[in-house]
């Protein structure tokens, strides 16, 4: 299995983990924030609808401009953005060759200046963790928020889970 290969695999089985925590998220307190230096609950969603856009920017130029304009829809909106953002990245992702996945060099542009530059793949794995840091975030507002945390890798207080059963789609041993 190749990087690029264990990178769609890890990416597909933390899509309806995202999913999840999403839909576990109350609509009616998208403004909450821990502290008030803390991103509000609509904007760790919104951002994970950013990052999927981009991604698909970054196929296509081989540069993510980063800007995050502020949330301007529903949670259910943002959350139907996401799933559309992977529908049209998957098969995109799924195309790209291993030696343009290791060898092609990427940009993160901000405000017009390149922050830093990396290959195509180490770009797609630093997105999936920053996705994953900000999901985590979200996480932990869900239950002050009045919401019931999901299962994530494991069950939740609020979520209990058959331990028999897998949390993501597979859990697989790369051979």
């Amino acid at each position: 299995m190749t990087n690029r290969e264990f990178f769609i695999r890890c990416w597909e089985d933390e899509y309806p983990v995202f999913l999840k925590t999403f839909k576990a998220v109350p609509s009616d307190r998208l403004e909450y924030r821990p502290d008030p230096n803390s991103r509000s609950a609509a904007d760790l969603v919104w951002v994970q609808v950013v990052e999927k856009r981009c991604w698909i920017e970054l196929l296509e130029t081989g540069q993510i401009h980063w800007k995050v304009p502020p949330p301007a829809m529903s949670l259910a909106e943002m959350i139907a953005a996401y799933e559309k953002a992977h529908r049209e990245l998957a098969p995109r992702l799924k195309k790209v060759d291993d030696t343009s996945w290791e060898r092609k060099l990427t940009q993160f542009v901000v405000d017009g200046k390149v922050f830093f530059e990396t290959s195509l793949g180490h770009m797609f794995w630093l997105g999936l963790f920053d996705a994953i840091h900000h999901r985590g975030q979200l996480s932990v507002y869900i239950r002050p928020m009045g919401g019931k945390v999901p299962a994530i890798y494991g069950p939740s207080a609020d979520d209990a889970v058959d331990i028999h059963q897998p949390m993501v789609a597979e859990w697989r041993v790369a051979s």
